[in-house]
């Protein structure tokens, strides 16, 4: 069964309505992803048409028989992470954590926001973070373990590693947050949901403050296998990786793999103001829906993409004709990119298409499953921001007459 999500953005604050919702804005970010460690890294090579996807490490612990061997990792990582936390922390927490807890303190530091400073406060800022798989080679690791040497040697961590909701648990406990405590798992929709959700709970009056994102980690021989064995993974281009990942291209074959964490703080917007926050943009609305018809594919008619878009523009009370760009899920796969596009055409007029922007970042990143909706959501947030529109890499032949 597939799941979409759309989120809108605007890089101005504008009057959505007579609703009594309060006002979401956006005043941090932080990113670790292939195209570097850090929002401005990733951004700038994003612009400058650079790929991050790459042979796979540690090439000779994979089978060969593995058709597919090219991933996208985040560059520099282990030293990065090395640098930055305590032994202890190294030992016992999951890289999906420690991804997290990295791309959270650079959101902060963005922001300008020194945190809460009273119990009272506390009590009004949460986390939103979703992750979409375990860490495979800590489940192998203790698997191994008890099968060689009994459970006395099992880490008494390895719980806490493989919870889903301990990226976000150990935000909350690094920054002292007693609010909502928020995990998403989704698989690909993750980041989004986790940022809509997010910005939910503020529209509702359950926190002014949201830290809000997704993350995966999550490269395996094992993951990498399972979904060659269903198809999913680009196979065609292990001696270009950099080829690999097309969106919405003739030749594609399938995704890439990736790694990432994404986060942004989302605020109430007087909350912002109050402390002359910096205002990257507003969510204006949020749309989910399931297209209730497959594990893996999506349905033909496009009804799920197509959905969740009417469902964004509702809850946002926009117009269609007022979107100008559309970045999409487009994950290279034969079927999917074809269908996504086809629910694009069906929703907006042949008028409007002719002026709407749509693109791909899964060119330059590969598929950042549970991280992609938020690193996506950044990467749009700063085209709106900036004025740039990042081009979709290796489309050189655009499917149908698009």
């Amino acid at each position: 069964m597939i799941g979409s999500q759309i989120l809108c953005f605007s890089h101005r604050i504008i009057v959505l309505s007579r609703r009594h919702y309060r006002r979401v804005v956006v005043t941090g970010i932080g990113l670790i992803s292939p195209l570097g460690i850090g929002v401005q890294k990733s951004w700038e090579n994003l612009l400058a048409g650079k790929s991050g996807v790459v042979k796979v490490k540690n090439f000779d612990a994979y089978p060969d028989d593995i058709p597919c061997r090219i991933a996208a990792y985040i560059p520099n990582i282990d030293e990065c992470l090395a640098e930055t936390f305590t032994k202890n922390q190294l030992r016992t927490y999951s890289r999906s954590s420690l991804y997290t807890l990295m791309a959270v303190r650079e959101a902060l530091q963005s922001s300008g926001w020194s945190g809460a400073k009273d119990e009272q406060e506390a009590r009004k800022c949460g986390v939103a973070i979703g992750t979409g798989m375990v860490n495979f080679e800590d489940v192998i690791d203790a698997g191994d373990r008890l099968r060689q040497n009994g459970h006395g040697r099992v880490s008494p961590h390895f719980i806490t590693k493989i919870l889903l909701n301990m990226p976000a648990g150990y935000v909350s406990m690094e920054l002292g947050f007693c609010g909502p405590n928020h995990t998403v798992s989704t698989a690909c929709t993750t980041g989004a949901h986790s940022i809509g959700d997010a910005a939910n709970f503020i529209r509702l009056n359950h926190a002014d403050v949201m830290l809000a994102g997704g993350v995966e980690s999550a490269i395996h021989p094992l993951s990498l296998s399972s979904f060659c064995r269903i198809r999913a993974l680009c196979t065609r281009y292990n001696d270009q990786p950099e080829r690999a990942s097309r969106p919405f291209d003739r030749d594609r074959c399938g995704f890439v793999m990736g790694e990432s964490a994404a986060i942004l703080m989302l605020e109430e917007l007087e909350h912002a103001r109050a402390r002359n926050a910096k205002i990257l943009g507003e969510i204006l609305g949020y749309g989910l829906s399931s297209d209730a018809h497959h594990v893996t594919a999506p349905s033909e008619d496009g009804r799920g993409a197509r959905y969740s878009m009417l469902n964004a523009l509702s809850n946002g009370q926009i117009e269609a004709e007022k979107i100008g760009h559309i970045n999409c899920h487009a994950t290279s796969t034969p079927l999917g990119d074809q269908i996504e596009l086809m629910a694009i055409k069906q929703l907006f007029e042949p008028t409007k298409l002719e002026s709407l922007t749509i693109t791909s970042t899964k060119g330059s990143t590969g598929h950042l499953l549970g991280a992609a909706g938020a690193a996506e959501a950044i990467f749009t947030l700063l085209a709106c921001y900036h004025g740039k529109i990042p081009a979709t890499l290796n489309l050189d032949n655009p499917i149908d007459d698009q």
